[in-house]
């Protein structure tokens, strides 16, 4: 039986996979049958002929039947809803929920007129039950009693806005963005770590006057080297790197014997030359120092005091923190060997062997995390005593690597076969692929969006807010299944008003303000649909456009964080300068003639600096720097109600830090932090380097204005 073109789209759209969309160009585009055939293979739904389109058909139908309950319920404050339960016809029913303070509230039946439908010989009946829309926020359990027995569903209440962002109240909010593993001190070990952090936050809090620190995703990667420099591609997105930890900050550390300190200083010292270094960071070998340096630290007595903190951490993090231990045991034993092919694919006796014979490895991780949580807490507290309104602001990845902690420990709730990516726009027209497993929405329902609350609540437990990564994934992602080019993949969506919803309701208990990276392509109602959960976009200062002009500042977006780059462009010195095309035209990306693309991104550039010159903000001949002064005083006159200034663009360094479209051909993410003559800008420095203070000024004082 052949294969209907026409029912396979309309199935592939009922089951959340679009067969269209719009390109950057305005172009609408089909995705043709074949790509919808894998991909749909990827979400678990095998279609070879209409049999198997009508197969699947009657199963999706007949799931929520078959249960009781719906997996999980998500619902906004304030708005009652009702909830439908499914039981053998004519069965009798009684449900209640178990709120999450443990009060008990009994649900109301109301009236369904549905028809029974049979199920596997089986006649079923719906009920439905009234839902109050007087609940409190919170995670609560819906629980339905039959003959039969008890079965229980989570029922999410969501608040209808995020609220943090009303703290900030009528004055705006400034602050730096920067990559910390660039931003070093005479005490790090080579590369920037949580102390480094600490100094940062404290220096440009009550040195400057900033209210946040926005770093780039501190997620870890494989738990020994060698290491993806990449931070938007870790092994987990919910627990921490090793690298970022510093070693002399552990309280055990002060407790060592004198030639037990000795040991850790002779690992340090030859990474800690490299603090000086310019061309580019050594991850493996800072990694593998530390590591040694750890196992030392390990080995040392806790107080019965510290122990106590040590345990209640674990209790805190629960199966999440345990398993991702496990993984990382594994990992480190396996890792250059030739089983590390095991880790692809973990099955439960070597797993359940794992957790015998390598415990004290798996203990080590445990207590590793927990270091790294002390740590970011005092980042935190050190950023708010400094005045900062906000403090730290984290970064949410958009996924993981294929092969990797959550890749295991997740893989119930992510597709296979399948990988999330982009399609073609202006700057990458073969489409990205950034080989990470998506999440599965149907999965991820049924385990009650879980993984993903108790991924917030890790990363906001010290976040003055998060950042998410394409928040545009939320809605949809682009999936690209095995095999296929970048652009030859269609977009998979996801229940929004869950994902959100849950977002919405840990950012809101935890004090966390949530900005939205909304960059690319999307639909015009998203940024609405954001903003009214009090959510944050981002505007970029040379995306920024309307009928063909720069976007004036008065007409910029209020909820939004406004900066003048991103981490994927040169700093702003070096975009002035035109070094991303020359970048992109010596490895061979540019699409159009040098020239062509060199006039082009000049007549964009210009007409962004006319403007300035129209506000009187650019004088004719404008250095370089009083330039990048004018663009962030430009951002100042607008209403967003946070600006980021790039810690790059004060000190005036011109490198960039990602090319996107590029792996080894390009030190990606590795590019220390230095000055215009390239010398090294330490943490120290940025107390007392005077064109941080001229550009940091400048934009307190622009804002003093409005």
């Amino acid at each position: 039986m052949a294969l209907t073109s026409s029912a396979l789209r309309e199935l592939a759209r009922d089951l959340g996979v679009g067969t269209d969309y719009w390109g950057w160009d305005g172009v609408r585009r089909d995705v043709a049958d074949d790509t919808l055939v894998a991909v749909l293979a990827g979400l678990g739904h095998h279609v070879a002929d209409d049999a198997d389109l009508a197969a699947v058909r009657t199963a999706r139908e007949d799931a929520p039947w078959a249960r009781t309950l719906p997996p999980a319920t998500v619902l906004r404050a304030g708005e009652g809803s009702s909830l439908p339960v499914h039981v053998d016809h004519g069965e009798a029913v009684t449900v209640r929920l178990e709120l999450e303070d443990g009060g008990l509230r009994d649900l109301e039946q109301t009236e369904d007129n549905t028809p029974p439908r049979e199920i596997g010989g089986r006649l079923r009946g719906r009920a439905r039950f009234a839902v109050p829309g007087d609940l409190p926020l919170g995670w609560h359990r819906v629980v339905a009693q039959t003959p039969q027995g008890r079965e229980e569903a989570d029922l999410v209440v969501t608040p209808p806005r995020v609220t943090t962002a009303d703290a900030l109240g009528p004055r705006r909010a400034v602050g730096v963005q920067a990559q910390l593993y660039s931003v070093r001190s005479a005490r790090s070990w080579g590369v920037g770590d949580l102390a480094d952090l600490r100094d940062l936050a404290a220096i440009t809090g009550a040195r400057h006057g900033m209210d946040f620190l926005l770093v780039n995703p501190l997620h870890a990667s494989y738990p020994t080297p060698p290491v993806e420099p990449s931070p938007y591609l870790p092994v987990t997105r919910r627990f921490t790197s090793p690298l970022y930890l510093r070693i002399e900050d552990v309280p055990e550390y002060r407790d060592l014997p004198e030639h037990a300190r000795q040991r850790i200083a002779l690992l340090r010292e030859p990474v800690a030359a490299w603090n000086d270094r310019v061309d580019h960071l050594e991850r493996d070998e800072v990694l593998s120092a530390k590591l040694a340096a750890l196992e030392e630290l390990f080995a040392a007595p806790r107080t019965a005091g510290r122990q106590a903190l040590l345990d209640a951490y674990t209790a805190r993090e629960g199966q999440g923190l345990a398993d991702f231990a496990l993984w990382s045991a594994l990992a480190q034993s396996l890792r250059g060997t030739p089983e590390e092919a095991r880790l692809q694919d973990l099955d439960e006796e070597t797993v359940e062997r794992a957790r015998t014979e390598l415990a004290d490895s798996v203990a080590f991780h445990t207590w590793v995390q927990w270091l790294l949580d002390e740590q970011l807490a005092a980042a935190q507290a050190a950023a708010r005593e400094a005045g900062m309104r906000i403090g730290v602001m984290h970064d949410l990845a958009v996924g993981v690597e294929q092969v990797g902690a959550d890749s295991w420990r997740l893989r119930d709730v992510l597709s296979s076969g399948l990988s999330v990516g982009a399609p073609a726009d202006q700057y990458n027209q073969q489409g990205q692929n950034w080989h990470q497993p998506p999440w599965h929405p149907e999965h991820l329902r049924e385990a009650g969006y879980r993984p993903w609350r108790d991924m917030l609540r890790s990363l906001m437990r010290h976040a003055g807010a998060l950042r998410i990564d394409h928040v545009l994934g939320l809605f949809r992602l682009w999936c690209i299944p095995e095999g296929n080019e970048a652009a030859d993949g269609a977009y998979v969506f996801f229940d929004h008003e869950a994902m959100i919803g849950i977002l919405a309701l840990e950012a809101e208990r935890s004090g966390t303000l949530v900005i939205g990276e909304d960059l690319g392509t999307f639909e015009p109602w998203v940024r609405e649909y954001l903003a009214g959960r009090g959510i944050l976009g981002t505007s970029i200062l040379w995306f920024e456009h309307e009928d063909g002009a720069p976007l004036p500042p008065e007409r910029y977006r209020q909820l939004c964080m406004a900066s003048v780059n991103t981490h994927d462009l040169p700093p702003t010195a070096g975009y002035l300068a035109g070094d991303h095309v020359a970048l992109r035209h010596e490895l061979g990306l540019l699409e159009r003639p040098l020239e062509e693309e060199r006039r082009i991104d000049a007549e964009a550039r210009d007409r962004v600096l006319d403007v300035l010159r129209a506000e009187g903000l650019l004088a004719p001949g404008a250095s370089t720097e009083e330039t990048v002064i004018a663009l962030h005083r430009h951002l100042a006159r607008t209403p967003s109600l946070l600006l980021g200034v790039s810690l790059v663009d004060c000190v005036g360094e011109r490198r960039i830090q990602n090319q996107p479209g590029t792996d080894e051909e390009y030190p990606n993410w590795r590019i220390p932090l230095a000055d215009p003559s390239l010398r090294p800008v330490t943490v120290d420095d940025l107390a007392e380097d005077p064109r941080t203070a001229r550009l940091l000024q400048a934009v307190r004082e622009e804002i003093s204005r409005r």
